[in-house]
C-alpha cells in the first residue's frame, strides 16, 4: 500500500470522527438548551404507588379560547403541577400585548387534544392564568395535562406542542425552553397508570314500566332534589360538588331529543365526588325512591334488581378508594382532581 493511499484512508477516518465528534457536541448542546423542568419520574413520590392496568378512558373537551379570556380575579392563581403537567417556558425579548398573544396562541394551539393551562408574567412581575388584552408580558409558561381519562400524554402530542410553541417563540423573536420528549413521555405514563387505577365510576338504573313524559320525569328529579349542574341534573353536596349525575337514556338531559324516556342512569363518578361514607347508598336510596314515584326498578348495571343488602359493602369499598386517592394527592372533588380525572 503506497504512502498516499495510507494518507488518503488517514484523512477519511479523521474526518469521520470529526463528523461524529460534532454530532455529539451539537446532541449535548440541545440537550442543555431544552434541561428538564420537571421532576425525575423515579423521584415523585405519586409514582411510587405504580401497578396493575390502566381502564379505557375518555376523551376531554378542550376550549383554547376560553382558557385565554381575560380575567379581572386574577388574586390566587394556581401554579404548574409539576406532576401533572409538562412544562414549556417562552421568555419575550420585548413585552407582548396580551391581545396580540392571545391571537398568536390560538392560532398556534387549535389542533392540540390535551388540555393546556397558561402562566403569563406582566412587566411588572405579576402572574396571570388569563391574558388581560392591555396588559403587556415578559414571558408565559404553556403546561399540557400529562394524562387523563383519554390516556396519556402520548410523544405526538408532545411534539405537536413543542411545534406550536416554537412557532409563537418565532412569532415574538422569543426564546424556549421545555423537558426534553423522553421523560415527558414516562412522566406521562406512569402517571396514566396510577390513576387508571383510582378511577371508579358506578351506576344504577332506574327501569321505567314504559316511555314517561321527560318533563314528568324532570318534575319529579326536582321534587326528589335534583338541580341543574351544567349539562346535566346532578344531586349536589353542600359544597356544591355533585355526588352523582343522572342520564335519561343514556344522554346528558340537554341533549334529549325524545319526548320520552325509558331509563335513568344514576352515575357516581368516585375522583369528582366528594369524600363519603355513604356515598353508594345515599344514590340507591334516591334511585329506589325515583323508582317508586315513577313506577319502575332499581337495577344494577348487569340488568339485575338491586338488593339493598349491598348497599354498606359498597360503601366500604368506595371509601377505601376515596382514601386512596388521597394518599395520592388526589382529593375526591378538588379541581386538581377533576383535570386529571376528566
Amino acid at each position: 500500500m503506497s504512502d498516499l493511499q495510507i494518507g488518503l484512508i488517514s484523512a477519511g477516518v479523521l474526518i469521520i470522527l470529526l463528523v461524529l465528534v460534532f454530532n455529539w457536541w451539537q446532541d449535548q448542546r440541545v440537550r442543555r438548551q431544552m434541561q428538564s423542568k420537571l421532576p425525575e419520574a423515579e423521584s415523585d413520590p405519586l409514582m411510587g404507588q405504580l401497578g396493575g392496568t390502566a381502564p379505557v378512558r375518555k376523551e376531554p373537551t378542550v376550549r383554547i379560547a376560553d382558557s385565554l379570556k381575560s380575567s379581572q380575579d386574577d388574586a390566587q392563581v394556581d401554579e404548574v403541577d409539576p406532576t401533572c403537567e409538562a412544562v414549556i417556558d417562552i421568555s419575550f425579548n420585548q413585552p407582548v400585548l396580551g391581545d396580540e398573544l392571545s391571537q398568536v396562541l390560538q392560532t398556534c394551539l387549535r389542533n392540540l387534544s390535551k388540555p393546556i393551562r397558561f402562566f403569563a408574567i406582566t412587566e411588572e412581575g405579576n402572574h396571570h392564568m388569563r391574558l388581560v388584552e392591555n396588559e403587556r408580558y415578559v414571558s408565559m409558561q404553556l403546561a399540557i395535562l400529562l394524562a387523563n381519562r383519554s390516556g396519556p400524554l402520548s410523544d405526538i402530542e408532545w411534539s405537536n406542542l413543542w411545534s406550536a410553541a416554537q412557532n409563537v417563540a418565532q412569532h415574538f423573536d422569543a426564546s424556549l425552553e421545555g423537558p426534553e420528549q423522553h421523560l415527558v413521555v414516562n412522566q406521562a405514563q406512569q402517571l396514566d397508570v396510577l390513576c387508571a387505577n383510582l378511577d371508579a365510576v358506578v351506576s344504577l338504573v332506574v327501569r321505567l314500566e314504559g316511555p314517561v313524559n321527560v318533563q314528568r320525569v324532570l318534575n319529579t328529579l326536582g321534587e326528589a332534589g335534583f338541580l341543574s349542574y351544567g349539562r346535566q341534573m346532578a344531586w349536589l353536596a353542600d359544597s356544591g360538588i355533585p355526588r352523582f349525575t343522572v342520564l335519561f337514556d343514556g344522554q346528558a338531559v340537554e341533549d334529549v331529543q325524545s319526548a320520552s324516556v325509558e331509563r335513568l342512569d344514576l352515575v357516581l363518578d368516585v375522583p369528582n365526588s366528594p369524600m363519603d361514607t355513604q356515598a353508594f347508598s345515599r344514590m340507591a336510596s334516591v334511585g329506589r325512591d325515583l323508582a317508586v314515584r315513577l313506577g319502575g326498578q332499581l337495577l344494577d348495571e348487569q340488568g339485575r334488581v338491586f338488593s339493598e343488602q349491598s348497599d354498606q359493602q359498597i360503601d366500604e369499598q368506595l371509601y377505601t378508594m376515596y382514601q386512596q386517592l388521597e394518599e395520592a394527592g388526589f382529593v375526591a372533588g378538588e379541581s386538581r382532581t377533576a383535570r386529571v380525572f376528566a
